[in-house]
This record gives structure tokens, C-alpha cells and sequence, in this order.
């Protein structure tokens, strides 16, 4: 298992101008890696888009299904065995 020792540098003040500088540091951080990202393109995030929006359409009628299977048969027993007359 690979170790990363990573060196931080603290204001021993706690002023303002230390924290400044870290926030500076973080945004500084975050736009250099911002700039490793790679984005996908047009036509990806479309197809992507698509998938995600049939496959919750599939899903949703199969649990649908299930569901009516379900409550049918709940009803079905509770009507064939008497719940609730007597």
C-alpha cells in the first residue's frame, strides 16, 4: 500500500492574513486541478443523458409491475381468507 506524506505549512498566528493565504492556496489548488479534468464532450454527456433516462423509465415500469403483482395478491388473499369480515 502506497504512502503520500504531504507537507503542510500552518500560520502559528491564526491571523487573517494566514487564513487568506490558505483560502488563496485552496483556490489556487482547485484551479490547477480543475485544469487535469477532462470534460466530457457534447455528444457524450447527450448519450450518457439518454441512457440514464431509458433505464429509469425501464426500471420504474418493472418496479410498477411488481408492484400491482404485489398489491393484486395482497387483495386477493385478503378477500379469499376473510380480513376485516366475519
Amino acid at each position: 500500500m502506497a504512502t503520500e506524506t504531504v507537507e503542510q505549512t500552518h500560520d502559528a498566528s491564526g491571523s487573517p492574513a494566514g487564513q487568506s493565504g490558505r483560502v488563496g492556496g485552496f483556490f489556487a489548488e482547485v484551479q490547477a486541478e480543475m485544469k487535469r479534468v477532462t470534460w466530457p464532450s457534447q455528444r457524450e454527456v447527450s448519450a450518457t443523458t439518454i441512457v440514464v433516462i431509458v433505464t429509469s423509465v425501464v426500471f420504474g415500469l418493472y418496479l410498477f409491475g411488481v408492484d400491482l403483482l404485489i398489491s393484486r395478491g395482497v387483495q386477493w388473499v385478503l378477500q379469499r381468507f376473510g380480513a376485516g369480515g366475519a
